[in-house]
């Protein structure tokens, strides 16, 4: 059944919200980590009497959304010039730009270090580290998956249908309905430790939609250290 996009007035702020209806009894409603709302309602739910619910939880929602806002990642001005620092697997490495027959990134001896035709110019040397980023990201995220599927006592049922690696504003990976596994490329800056969080925290949307009781039950028994994983990775990468 397709997905309802609906909003209510709370106060002086608009809440928008989606609704999946489904074969149930129960009305939910789940406030995501990147601050969007949802409502789990019985297939012949009034709309009026959804609106309703949301709207008495408006206060509960508008607490959900501050707290996961100060966890949102930052995407801060970051510069592409010798000396700056970046961030690659938990370490912090610097930028070294040179001039070279080739266009070359690698890690060497303490730094990101750059080969290339043009060494002055710094949206060229920007394009090349981006790409080395997104490389590495692929090679690493796909290794990670297969170790946190481990995790499960059936990894099969957890095995993502597909996995996208691309820029993200407002958060670090997500699962889709169709079993897509998307997953932020500066992740690629996190230790692996919080990589593994991100990907097992939507590896066990496979099994659960949303953040209710049950989804926190199979995180914390596949993963019991999650917490502090979580917490490693937004100090690390406010």
């Amino acid at each position: 059944m397709k997905a309802e996009h609906r909003q209510i007035d709370y106060g002086s702020i608009k809440i928008a919200f989606t609704v999946n209806r489904r074969e149930r009894t129960t009305l939910e409603i789940a406030v995501e980590p990147d601050l969007s709302v949802t409502v789990a309602a019985p297939v012949d739910a009034d709309c009026a009497a959804i609106d309703a619910k949301v709207r008495k939880r408006g206060a509960w929602i508008m607490k959900q959304q501050a707290f996961f806002r100060q966890f949102l990642p930052r995407t801060p001005e970051r510069q592409f010039v010798a000396g700056a620092t970046h961030r690659y697997l938990g370490r912090q490495y610097r930028l070294k730009v040179r001039a070279g027959l080739i266009d070359r990134v690698r890690l060497f001896r303490g730094f990101i270090d750059i080969e290339t035709l043009r060494p002055k110019t710094d949206a060229h040397t920007r394009g090349l580290v981006e790409d080395w980023y997104r490389d590495r990201a692929k090679l690493k995220f796909q290794e990670r998956i297969e170790v946190c599927q481990e995790r499960f006592a059936t990894p099969a049922r957890v095995s993502p249908e597909g996995i996208v690696v691309r820029k993200l504003s407002h958060r670090w990976g997500s699962m889709s309905p169709a079993g897509r596994l998307v997953l932020n490329t500066r992740l690629i800056e996190a230790p692996v430790d919080a990589i593994d969080y991100v990907i097992t925290h939507e590896l066990c949307h496979r099994l659960h939609p949303h953040h209710g009781k049950a989804f926190f039950k199979t995180l914390t028994a596949v993963m019991p250290d999650w917490e502090r994983r979580k917490v490693q990775l937004e100090r690390l990468m406010a």
